[in-house]
């Protein structure tokens, strides 16, 4: 089951339309408030929320509804995206973030991803700062991070789901500037 949030009617429409195609039961709700009445009424496999929207916007609903239901995967769209936005649904907890207009593959590849994480148990443990400089690749890789970070100003991290990006990110201190995508290192 999908929960669509947006204020567009037509986006709804079509949004829905897509995901019933595809064999999801789909309900709708005009903005955050509406959504978040319905998400805590009903049980819903996953939530595609707009940003902009009257009464409650998208990352307040977030915040809510991470906060009454962790699990449950929300996926943020937007026609007014931009980089520190997606930054911060991500922080808060989306699971992805999506611009308008949505491409058909990109939205039904997301709706999936996020699907099977939310269905993925946990099989390993949470790595942690001393487990990451314990092993000697990883030290090797933290080296290499803290060497890029000390001569530079911005640090991008570009990696695959289940990386280890977001530990990396959490470990350097000071930014630094350059390109890094591990998923190929």
């Amino acid at each position: 089951r999908a929960l669509i949030i947006d204020d567009e009617t037509g986006i709804r429409a079509s949004l829905g339309l897509i995901l019933e195609d595809e064999g999801y039961e789909v309900c709708t709700a005009a903005d955050g408030d509406e959504g978040l009445s319905n998400a805590r009424a009903e049980r819903f496999d996953l939530v595609l929320c707009d940003i902009k929207m009257p009464k409650m916007d998208g990352l307040e609903f977030l915040q809510k509804i991470t906060a009454y239901n962790d699990d449950l995967p929300v996926i943020m769209i937007s026609g007014h995206g931009t980089i520190d936005t997606a930054v911060e649904a991500t922080r808060i907890g989306a699971q992805d973030f999506l611009e308008k207009p949505i491409a058909l593959q990109k939205l039904l590849s997301s709706v999936k991803r996020a699907l099977l994480k939310a269905a993925t148990p946990t099989a390993r443990p949470e790595l942690t700062l001393a487990a990451f400089t314990r092993a000697a690749p990883l030290r090797d890789l933290k080296k290499r991070l803290d060497q890029v970070s000390a001569k530079s100003r911005a640090l991008l991290l570009k990696s695959g789901s289940g990386s280890l990006a977001e530990l990396c990110a959490r470990t350097l201190q000071t930014p630094g500037k350059a390109w890094l995508d591990l998923a190929h290192h």
